[in-house]
């Protein structure tokens, strides 16, 4: 599974976040340490959970510094305990605790997304169905939480509203129905992209079904309805449930025999990863 970050991207995030934080200048650092003042410090968590981030931490230090060394300990998808200690950090004191912050925060973030993923990726781990994401993200950090689901597991529905067809109630309402609007889709998609549609009853399952679109999502739908679609359906199109999912029930869907199951929790509810940075 692919699970590079953009480069480019990423390090036009961690201007901006930095900028953010700094501003025109850590003023506290600056004027309590020297300048010259090289320093060793520990990234230690304080929860279990999941590594992701590692790179963006690297990059957050590196930019303040180009000479800071950072040592993880572990790779990014590998499992940390409470009161391990993560990484090691090596270099000019200011630029260690001038971006002490914001490393850390992405690293939160980050971990948080992996760990969540992959909680609900080991409960369906012995069917056919996948986790997939949501467009659910923070703004501007997309790639980044988007790279944190693939780390715990997970996969990624589309990126943005470039890459695949989606067509959704309002699309629908609009168009005056679902064969409305999966024709229109269908007559201008010179890309073949793949299109989705999504559906709210059984009814709605067989008249996306007899337009041959790849995925028709079961929006809401209870695990009887779940089931019968997948009876319905019979493998003539990918099966995705969306909506009400959690951890209680993902189990229970899973088994039905649906190929997708989109969590939107695993990136805008993921409680973070607390970690914090100490100078030996």
């Amino acid at each position: 599974m692919k699970t590079e970050i953009s480069k480019l991207n990423l390090k036009q995030i961690i201007q901006q976040a930095l900028k953010e934080d700094i501003g025109s200048g850590d003023i506290t650092t600056n004027f309590t340490v020297d300048k010259n003042k090289i320093v060793t410090a520990e990234i230690i968590a304080k929860d279990d959970g999941i590594l992701a981030g590692s790179d963006v931490v690297k990059m957050v230090f590196q930019y303040l510094d180009p000479k800071v060394n950072v040592n993880f300990k572990i790779k990014d998808g590998e499992r940390f305990k409470s009161k391990q200690v993560i990484a090691q950090i090596t270099g000019k004191a200011q630029a260690l605790l001038s971006g002490e912050r914001t490393a850390l925060n992405f690293l939160c973030r980050l971990s948080g997304i992996a760990s969540l993923t992959r909680k609900f990726v080991d409960k369906i781990s012995d069917t056919k169905a996948k986790i997939l994401d949501t467009r659910k993200t923070t703004p501007l950090l997309r790639d980044l939480e988007k790279y944190a689901v693939r780390v715990g597991g997970g996969y990624n529905h589309r990126m943005g509203l470039y890459d695949m067809m989606l067509v959704k109630d309002n699309h629908i309402k609009i168009a005056g129905g679902i064969t409305q609007a999966i024709k229109k889709a269908q007559k201008y998609n010179k890309n073949k992209l793949p299109i989705e549609v999504e559906t709210k009853n059984l009814n709605e399952v067989k008249q996306a079904l007899a337009l041959n679109v790849s995925i028709i999502m079961l929006d809401n739908m209870n695990l009887r309805q779940i089931a019968q679609a997948v009876k319905l359906v019979k493998g003539k199109a990918k099966l995705e449930v969306s909506g009400g999912v959690n951890l209680k029930n993902v189990r229970k869907i899973a088994k039905t025999g649906v190929d997708y199951i989109s969590v939107g929790a695993i990136t805008h509810s993921a409680p973070i990863v607390d970690m914090s940075m100490k100078i030996k």
